[in-house]
């Protein structure tokens, strides 16, 4: 069985565009259209709600100041690490 990211890499992404992906990854879980990047923290509870994110271990982005490291930890966090 192959291993699947469940979350894209944030690196080399603008807000916009990590965020977009997600939703396009998440469409069947109704995730919400991202707003504004002010505003990541409540788009990032409510992906963090989603079945597959509340099973693992998925960081609060309460505790961090921008969302590119939340995600980066969110990936660290859910996505099968992959050794060849």
């Amino acid at each position: 069985m192959t291993n699947v990211a469940l979350v894209y890499d944030p690196r080399y992404h603008t807000w916009d565009s990590w965020a977009c992906l997600m939703c396009e990854l998440y469409s069947t879980q109704s995730l919400a259209i991202p707003g504004p990047e002010a505003e990541w923290k409540d788009w990032a509870n409510g992906l963090k709600a989603i079945d597959v994110f509340t099973n693992e271990a998925a960081p609060d982005a309460t505790g961090f100041d921008n969302w590119q490291d939340w995600a980066s930890q969110l990936v660290n966090a859910v996505n099968p690490n992959i050794e060849n």
